[in-house]
Parts: structure tokens; C-alpha cells; sequence
């Protein structure tokens, strides 16, 4: 019996299941819900939020902000070079821990805190979106918005009172929204000269951490007080205004900023050989450091004097010590025609001592040329002082500080008066009717500075500083700046005005430092940027 009735249920069960699929196709085909309908398309601007939310849980940050720029690019690129940046990145954090872990566990009684593995893992974080901001300053900001779920693997090993554990960092998760400035921005790669990290919010951080191979985030009550805690140290550290500061390029040259005085005191020379036919020479001499745009310093003319004495002080602003030279050149006088070149010879810097006083007597060469057989021929001599002061450590970084503080005025300067600074940054759509070959003209109390001239550029930059010594704050004035155009082609129209403008000076004395665009009158579209400073001693 038993045998039988196995095979009558291997039967019913073939054939109940083939009498079950037959109807169950049957009603599939013939028969439809009526409580089905069919699904109503509709583009995503008509979607309520509600249904949005549902169908995209994550909305990218530049949908939502239109601030906010797409960075797809970027996120490329890191995902492409992140397995040599996980390297690089690791290797850096290694090297800027070592020297802080150094200096703080002697006060915990720690033996040693080491790397054990460091690795950031194969997911690189990236960028839903990035803000940038324009200033009138010389900085550039940006505000990235960073997520990152990675899965690093980080093992520090701690030793202390004979006994040794380790600590792992599993499935980190940070999300940032970072203020990142590079300022000031400088002519010389990378083209900026500080980095400064700043948090505009708390940051999300989450994280797995196991001690001795348990997982200390599982333990109620850990998990919520570890993230606190990261959050408030983190933001008491870098929330903004608080920075994080990274230097890197020296700001002195980077800037090409002064980090001295020379001082120059021109004594007098000795057997000069005279240029005229009648007569004696008329020597004078000019002073000039080299890499420097600014003028050269002159002395007064000595008249028919081949032996002349001027005991005459001149001040010269130093840039680097180590490759400038002041540059000595003697010109014979002339009322007509070009002064022609008596001799000339240079003094290394570096061979100066700081702070001491130095005479220097100096045979004069016709050129630099050592090879240059008419250097062997005598022209005299000349006998010079110098003195090199450099800039105190304060002082340099005074003109780098993240507030724009403003310097002191120089020695000199008229009690009750000061050094009014301009600062020609540049101009944007000054355009000629004949040509556009745009200088600057500043002018105040009869004193008349130019810039250099940028030929055929309607967008000119010149970046170049001029000072006004005045007697007494400039509270009723106004200074006067035009764009000018000159062309030598154009014989009708060499000179063309492309707007200017007039600045009162009430402003400056009150907030000691203005940097502004201002609107050129008589010209379209023109404007120019110009930063004034009233320093005072």
C-alpha cells in the first residue's frame, strides 16, 4: 500500500500543478484589476516635495543653490589620481603627526604612539558642488561641499607602562562644508602664498574604532558623546573666522616685498678722466639696485671737478640680500645732447654686514664684461658708505597679516603729517576711440606719478605702488586719477584720455586703508581699482 500511495501523490501533485498553471495563465490574460491605472508621467518642476523626496533622496547641491557651481570634473580627476594622492596624502599626515605626537605624549606618561598601517582606502571623497566669491582683494575663495564615505585603514599602536594596544579606524564618514582662501595671490607659482582652511558649519563625522579588536562605537552611550566631542574640538579649532593657516611661499618674496634699508652715503672720487675736449668733466652720480623698476637716485652735478666731493645720503629699498646688487654709475653732465658714462662698478649685498657701516673704494670699469679688454684702462675711483638695516621679523609680517593693517610711516616723516599710499591694482573695459595703450596718472599737491604703459589691452593690470610725503592729513583734497592712452602711429591723436576719476581723501585719513572699484567718468564702461593707505609715524 505504501508504494501505491506514493505514486498516486507524485501523480495528483504533477497534475494539480499543471491544472493550476493552465487557469492561473487563463485569468492572467483575460482578466485586468480595474483598481490599476496607468502611470501618469509628469516632469520633475510639477512633482509635489513629497514625491521628489522619494525619488531622489540625495538632491545635489547645485540644484538647490544656484551658487553653487557642478564640479564633475573634479571628482574625475580625484578618482583618477587618488590612489597616488592616498600615498602622498598619507605620507604628509605622517610627517606633520610625528613632530605634534613628539611633543605631547611625554605629558600623558605615553612611551610611544605609532603608525602602524595608514591607508585612505580605494573611495576617494567628492564634491557635491563649490562656491567662489570675487573680491576686490588679492585672495581667492572658494567653499567646496565634501563627502566622503570611505573605507581607510588607519592602526596606531600606543605603548605605555610596558603594555601595548591598538587602535583601528574603520569606515570613516565626513561630510564638510570648508571655506578655502589663497591669499594673497602673487606673480610667482603657485601663484598664492597662504592657504587658509576655515568651517563654515560643525562637521559630520562618523566612524568605526576598535581597541583590542572590539568595537568601542557598539558600547550605548560611546557612539553620540565621541561625536560630540569631535564636532566641538574640531569647530573650537577651525570653525569660522577661525582658520587653519598653511604657508607656501615666504611672503617677503613671494610678494617681492622690501625686507630692508640701504643706506647710501656718496663721499666723493678720485682722478676721474674728463670727457670734454674743453675743460674739465661735470661728473654726477646715479644709484639703482638691480631688479628694480624704481628711479635711480642722483647726486647734484659737480662742475668742471675731476676730484669731487658730495657727502650726499640716499636711501634704497632691498628686496633679496642674497642676489641684488646695488648698481654705481658716473655720468659726465652735459646741457646738450646724451651725459655720457665716466665709469661704473657694483657691490654685491650679501657682502655687506647688517647694521654696521662699511667704506667701500671702488675702481671705476667701463662695464661688468671681465673679459672686456678696455675695463684694464684707469677711469678713477669713487668711495662709498653703506649701511644695511633690515626689517625687524614684526615688521615683515605686518604687511601679511589676514586684517589689512596698516604700516607705519618711514623716518622723516612731518610731525602732524603722513605717507599717503596708492596702490594701482587695475582696470577693467577701458576702451580708446584711436587706440588703448592705458597708463595711469596720479596726481596730488602738483606731485605727478605714472605707471608703466600696457600696450593693446583693454583689461591692464599694473600692480604698482607710489607714496606722497604731505605735511598734513589730506582731509580737504582730492586725488586726482586718470587712464591715459599714447600711441606713436598716430600722429592726430597720440594722446587719448580713457576716463578718470577724483577721490576724496576724507575717507583714507579717517579708515586709514580704502581698496575700491571706481566708476571711470567719461568712459562707457571703464573702472579701476585703486588702494590708498595713510600711514603715520
Amino acid at each position: 500500500m505504501g508504494f501505491f500511495t506514493t505514486i498516486l501523490g507524485f501523480f495528483g501533485f504533477g497534475f494539480g500543478i499543471s491544472i493550476g498553471l493552465v487557469v492561473g495563465y487563463f485569468f492572467f490574460i483575460y482578466f485586468q484589476p480595474t483598481d490599476v491605472k496607468d502611470p501618469e508621467i509628469k516632469p520633475l518642476v510639477e512633482q509635489d516635495p513629497v514625491t521628489l523626496q522619494k525619488m531622489l533622496p540625495e538632491i545635489p547641491i547645485w540644484i538647490k543653490n544656484p551658487d553653487f557651481d557642478r564640479v564633475d570634473w573634479l571628482n574625475k580627476f580625484i578618482q583618477y589620481m587618488w590612489p597616488y594622492l592616498d600615498k602622498a596624502i598619507c605620507k604628509t599626515a605622517k610627517n606633520i603627526a610625528k613632530p605634534i605626537i613628539a611633543e605631547q605624549i611625554p605629558k600623558y606618561k605615553i612611551d610611544c604612539v605609532e603608525f602602524e598601517t595608514l591607508t585612505l582606502g580605494s573611495l576617494p571623497p567628492t564634491f557635491q558642488g563649490m562656491k567662489v566669491y570675487v573680491t576686490d582683494e588679492k585672495e581667492l575663495i572658494m567653499e567646496p561641499s565634501m563627502k566622503w564615505a570611505g573605507n581607510p585603514n588607519i592602526t596606531i599602536s600606543v605603548k605605555a607602562f610596558g603594555l601595548k594596544a591598538t587602535v583601528q579606524v574603520l569606515d570613516l564618514q565626513v561630510f564638510l562644508a570648508p571655506r578655502i582662501t589663497l591669499k594673497p595671490l602673487v606673480p610667482s607659482f603657485p601663484c598664492f602664498s597662504n592657504i587658509y582652511v576655515s568651517l563654515m558649519e560643525k562637521p559630520h563625522v562618523d566612524f568605526g574604532l576598535k581597541v583590542v579588536g572590539a568595537d568601542l562605537m557598539s558600547i550605548p552611550g560611546v557612539y553620540s558623546f565621541v561625536q560630540e566631542l569631535i564636532k566641538d574640538q574640531v569647530a573650537n579649532m577651525y570653525l569660522w573666522p577661525k582658520a587653519l593657516e598653511v604657508q607656501i611661499l615666504d611672503p617677503t618674496k613671494a610678494m617681492n616685498r622690501p625686507v630692508g634699508i640701504l643706506h647710501v652715503k656718496v663721499l666723493r672720487a678720485m682722478k676721474l678722466k674728463k670727457k670734454d675736449l674743453l675743460g674739465a668733466s661735470d661728473p654726477y652720480v646715479k644709484l639703482k639696485m638691480n631688479d628694480d623698476k624704481m628711479p635711480s637716485k642722483k647726486t647734484t652735478v659737480k662742475y668742471k671737478n675731476l676730484n669731487p666731493e658730495w657727502n650726499e645720503e640716499f636711501n634704497l629699498s632691498v628686496k633679496d640680500t642674497e642676489s641684488q646688487v646695488l648698481e654705481i654709475n658716473v655720468y659726465d653732465w652735459d646741457q646738450v645732447g646724451t651725459h655720457e658714462k665716466m665709469g661704473m662698478n657694483v657691490i654685491p649685498l650679501k657682502a655687506i654686514p647688517p647694521e654696521e657701516p662699511k667704506e667701500f673704494t671702488l675702481g671705476l670699469l667701463k662695464n661688468m664684461d671681465p673679459n672686456d679688454v678696455h675695463n684694464v684702462k684707469s677711469r678713477g675711483q669713487i668711495v662709498v658708505e653703506l649701511t644695511y638695516k633690515p626689517f625687524k621679523e614684526d615688521e615683515l609680517a605686518n604687511g601679511f597679516e589676514e586684517k589689512h593693517t596698516v604700516q607705519k610711516a618711514p623716518e622723516g616723516t612731518p610731525a602732524g603729517g603722513g605717507l599717503l599710499v596708492v596702490i594701482v591694482h587695475e582696470a577693467e573695459d577701458v576702451e580708446g576711440k584711436y587706440h588703448t595703450n592705458p597708463y595711469v596718472r596720479v596726481t596730488l599737491t602738483g606731485q605727478e606719478k605714472k605707471t608703466k604703459r600696457i600696450k593693446r589691452n583693454r583689461d591692464p593690470r599694473w600692480e604698482e605702488e607710489f607714496g606722497f610725503m604731505l605735511k598734513e592729513p589730506p582731509t580737504n583734497q582730492k586725488l586726482h586719477v586718470e587712464v591715459i592712452s599714447t600711441s606713436s602711429r598716430s600722429l592726430l591723436h597720440q594722446k587719448e584720455s580713457l576716463g578718470y576719476i577724483d577721490i576724496s581723501l576724507a575717507d583714507v585719513v579717517s579708515n586709514k586703508r580704502i581698496n575700491e572699484k571706481y566708476n571711470l567718468i567719461d568712459s562707457k564702461n571703464g573702472r579701476i581699482q585703486i588702494e590708498l593707505q595713510w600711514r603715520t609715524s
